[in-house]
């Protein structure tokens, strides 16, 4: 973990300082009055019920979700005006199973969409920037493969590769773990860290279980009925702070270093408002 929680970039600005965001979806308010103080170079974990805004907010930071009030600085600026500075891996894999393309081809697919047409110069920066980014996720190897024949995880790092052809100072990685082996989750987990600390990126990472990223964390952000508490893990996740957070009695047990989060009074229905968690693996998203 890093040192300096709070730290802002090399300009003296939040890599994201957020206030009063407010989202909705349809007749659902999904964020409401959501403040938000993250540092450069920070790891953190975004976790919470189904239905608990995650998503929603990293497409707010993109730019791709409206805002219906708040402010959003990222990198010191306008949130819009930044966009091309952050790279994006979302949920679902828009490259089929049976894909034949080849690693090196689909990641350099995003570099420098806005551009139309390549000279020789731009082919050999597009090459370089395609061999930088997958070395930075440990995949060179895997750069004349086609993308059928990679494992889930080596799917996940390629991906991720991807979103960083270009030069980013903000990475948002949705649900990137989900049906992965402990193994490939450890592997992306590593590589996020590596990024955060060689680099400077900041990150955000979904999940549904707390677990495997307690020891790659700076922060936890946890959100619950359109709001979000920000903080350590030793902060964030424990019964009080959850009981302020979801309006309802909560209780964490730690045990062997793992974290299991559930209503102080008992297990919730599964159809409860307020619940989306697998309680029996430690929270979830």
């Amino acid at each position: 973990m890093s040192d300096s929680p709070t730290a802002v970039n090399q300009t003296g600005h939040w890599a994201i300082e957020a206030h009063g965001l407010r989202c909705v979806l349809g007749q659902r308010v999904v964020l409401d009055g959501l403040d938000l103080r993250i540092g450069a170079g920070q790891f953190v974990g975004v976790f919470g019920a189904n239905g608990a805004g995650k998503t929603t907010l990293l497409r707010a930071l993109l730019g791709l979700q409206p805002l219906q009030s708040g402010s959003l600085l990222l990198l010191g600026r306008n949130g819009v005006l930044q966009r091309t500075a952050v790279g994006y891996v979302s949920q679902r894999d828009p490259v089929a199973a049976d894909s034949v393309v080849r690693v090196r081809s689909y990641v350099a697919t995003a570099w420098q969409g806005e551009r139309w047409g390549l000279g020789l110069r731009q082919r050999a920066q597009r090459a370089q920037a395609v061999e930088a980014a997958l070395r930075a996720v440990d995949a060179a190897d895997l750069s004349e493969r086609s993308m059928d024949g990679l494992s889930g995880g080596q799917r996940q790092r390629v991906r991720i590769a991807q979103a960083l052809v270009n030069p980013v100072r903000m990475l948002l990685l949705d649900e990137p773990l989900s049906n992965l082996d402990p193994q490939a989750q450890q592997r992306i987990l590593h590589t996020a860290r590596k990024l955060c600390r060689e680099q400077g990126i900041t990150v955000l990472m979904t999940a549904h279980d707390i677990n495997p990223l307690l020891p790659h964390m700076d922060q936890v952000l946890y959100l619950a009925a359109g709001k979000g508490r920000l903080g350590t893990v030793d902060a964030v996740v424990n019964g009080p702070a959850l009981t302020e957070l979801y309006g309802l009695p909560m209780a964490v047990a730690r045990d062997g270093g793992y974290v299991f989060i559930h209503p102080a009074g008992g297990f919730m229905p599964e159809d409860a408002a307020h619940c989306g968690h697998d309680h029996t693996v430690g929270g979830g998203a």
